[in-house]
């Protein structure tokens, strides 16, 4: 499904909270979007602009996996599957796009909070080509500087180090549809197309446009780099404060598509939809390094470690040092997490009590925590060292002991198998 048919069937289904009133792209969206947390909604009427806007459509698993169409239990096994399975896409000739004036003031970019360095356009994924590496595809946000220029956070990864090898134009995406939404958040080695690993996960086709193959979007821009640095930010990250103001580089938007009665995708700065379409995409990779190591049963990024610095691990335990080499493993897998718990399986990884359950009886803080002090973290940690980006990692080994030696770690079943309902009939 590309965006638009995402949309109808989240309308169809009732899903869909349907906004009429005017509304104005400076503050009044935002505020409704997070009011209306974990539902998807669609601005009808957006002061000055012809273009509905639309948010929140992946802010929970289950609508993720509904524009996946899987079912949730099998989510980690899919993306699994589809990042050491990749298949590249079929292009096909697409007649639904036109020209739109370049200008960026024309298209519903909000801006989200007071204190931001400007309008951002927060969905918007980079598709770049490199001749040797192919293709890759990832998010940057995006802060307007005029009419047609842009300043685009870009961390030292693949779109860096295809622009250090003479990369000078790009397309730039907004309104994928689900399956490159969370392909483009992973992250894969460089040199496999993510646009394949959207495509392992449900059939995505692409298109070409001004010479880019791109995602079936709703908003195509041909952009390149100027050469130019300027001041990004403030802007709110995943961990709900502001990042800092960094020089980062410039893009000229050189041309800009859309599809016929197109939909603008509005991403909220730390709210759920952010949260979801940056973590979720980061269990696969931790998944895929634990159970290197040891037999990986669940892997849950949470929400209160920013669904991005803190992770819990499920595991079946087989050897006394499974635990501690699940920790190693996760931190591996995702090199911007700060904390992470490993568990039996017995343990609800969703639920944080009952994590919080393992730590008070399943833990001793001198033999079973794993420290490493200035390691490689995350810029979005506000606690870190924000130019060096050190800080401290913390890996907790809430398993019990394979030999429990006189001690009981477990917590019993029901006393009996009944049927509740047969006791509440009045």
């Amino acid at each position: 499904m590309n965006m638009r048919e995402f949309v109808d069937l989240l309308d169809k289904k009732g899903l869909l909270v349907k906004v009429s009133k005017p509304v104005d792209t400076k503050y009044e969206i935002s505020t409704i979007v997070k009011m209306l947390a974990g539902k998807p909604v669609l601005f009808e009427h957006v002061k000055g602009h012809d273009m509905p806007v639309v948010s929140n459509v992946c802010s929970t698993r289950d609508l993720v996996c509904l524009g996946l169409d899987i079912d949730k239990k099998d989510l980690i096994a899919k993306l699994t599957h589809a990042i050491e399975n990749p298949a590249e896409p079929t292009k096909k000739v697409s007649h639904e796009y036109h020209e739109l004036e370049c200008d960026l003031h024309k298209l519903p970019i909000l801006t989200y909070y007071p204190k931001d360095g400007g309008p951002y356009i927060a969905s918007g994924i980079a598709i770049a080509r490199d001749a040797e590496h192919g293709t890759n595809a990832s998010y940057h946000r995006a802060m307007i500087l005029g009419k047609d220029r842009m300043v685009l956070r870009i961390l030292e990864r693949h779109l860096n180090e295809y622009k250090k090898r003479g990369l000078k134009e790009f397309a730039f995406c907004i309104g994928n549809p689900t399956t490159v939404l969370i392909g483009a958040a992973i992250s894969a080695e460089l040199g496999k197309n993510e646009l394949a690993i959207a495509n392992a996960l449900h059939e995505t086709h692409t298109i070409e446009l001004n010479g880019h193959i791109v995602p079936e979007s709703e908003i195509v821009m041909i952009c390149e780099f100027t050469g130019e640095l300027a001041e990004e930010g403030p802007f709110l990250d995943l961990t709900e404060t502001f990042d800092i103001v960094r020089k980062q580089s410039v893009v000229r938007v050189k041309k800009i598509y859309a599809k016929k009665n197109a939909l603008f995708h509005a991403l909220l700065p730390g709210d759920l939809e952010h949260k979801i379409l940056m973590g979720m995409p980061r269990e696969p990779t931790i998944f895929r390094e634990v159970n290197k190591v040891c037999d990986c049963r669940d892997v849950y990024i949470t929400p209160g470690g920013c669904s991005w610095l803190h992770g819990a691990v499920k595991i079946h335990k087989k050897h006394d040092d499974d635990g501690r080499k699940a920790i190693e493993a996760a931190f591996k897998g995702h090199a911007s997490m700060k904390h992470v718990f490993v568990v039996d399986d017995d343990i609800n990884i969703e639920e944080p009590k009952e994590i919080e359950w393992a730590l008070a009886t399943r833990f001793q803080g001198d033999k079973d925590m794993i420290v490493r002090t200035k390691e490689k973290g995350s810029s979005l940690d506000p606690s870190s060292d924000m130019a060096t980006r050190e800080t401290t990692k913390v890996g907790f080994d809430l398993t019990k002991p394979l030999v429990s030696k006189g001690k009981d770690f477990s917590r019993p079943e029901l006393p009996m198998k009944i049927n509740l309902e047969d006791y509440l009939v009045e």
